[in-house]
């Protein structure tokens, strides 16, 4: 049996702001000594740091301040997402956290290629990765439709227009198909033993029946930066690796 190189994604990207984060959060929201003390307690306890990560203030803050942000990409993705994920009515902050996350991973390009060891031969296509599900075995199943849902989530929510283009020019498959592939593969991996395991079979399943939503989410955000003005680079911004 072959495995992939693919590494299971969790939705665990609030538990990965750093102490810079912490610190932007703060001078954001605080006023005065006595309300920076008030929020560092307030920001310790997880059900409160998840209502205060939903002010306005933050998203404003994290939207359109100008210059280098010192946060990190977890704090960056997730305020972003799970703000275009509520204007869709996708409400679940443990599905913001997982794609927040995804986005965190996917910055980095070899993260969005899964490959047979051996050979070294990246699966590119979804046929590919159709055909090498009947070699794996039971996790590796589970990792690459894991990495196939996420893929399509990927490319049709911040490469739409790409994908479009090249149904114009050269015949390539519609955002349809990859909105089919992506809710099925996340269906089944839902499905899978594994996800309970992981923590990802609710995650899982709400993004098989929300993934039009989802992907409509992340085509409002790329677009939304567009109108701030990065008309060439709206993708590049969207995807900046924060210190």
């Amino acid at each position: 049996m072959l495995a992939p190189v693919v590494n299971v994604i969790r939705a665990n990207c609030r538990l990965q702001f750093t102490a810079a984060d912490l610190d932007f959060l703060l001078a954001t929201l605080g006023k005065s000594p006595q309300d920076t003390a008030a929020l560092r307690n307030l920001l310790a306890d997880e059900e409160t740091r998840d209502q205060i990560l939903d002010d306005e203030t933050i998203y404003r803050a994290v939207l359109e301040r100008t210059g280098c942000l010192t946060i990190s990409g977890h704090l960056y993705f997730y305020v972003l997402v799970r703000r275009s994920l509520r204007t869709f009515g996708v409400s679940s902050r443990a599905v913001a956290d997982y794609v927040a996350e995804l986005l965190t991973e996917f910055t980095r390009t070899e993260r969005t290629r899964a490959r047979l060891p051996g050979t070294g031969t990246p699966l590119d296509y979804f046929y590919e990765m159709l055909a090498a599900l009947t070699q794996l075995d039971e996790r590796s199943v589970f990792e690459l439709r894991s990495h196939m849902g996420n893929q399509a989530l990927y490319y049709t929510g911040l490469f739409s227009g790409r994908i479009e283009a090249r149904v114009r020019r050269k015949g390539f498959p519609d955002v349809g198909y990859y909105e089919r592939m992506g809710s099925s593969s996340f269906a089944s991996a839902s499905r899978h033993r594994l996800a309970e395991r992981f923590g990802l079979e609710e995650v899982f399943a709400l993004l098989a029946d929300c993934f039009h939503e989802a992907r409509l989410a992340l085509n409002e955000l790329t677009d939304r930066l567009v109108s701030l003005g990065d008309q060439d680079l709206a993708v590049e911004r969207l995807l900046i690796r924060a210190n």
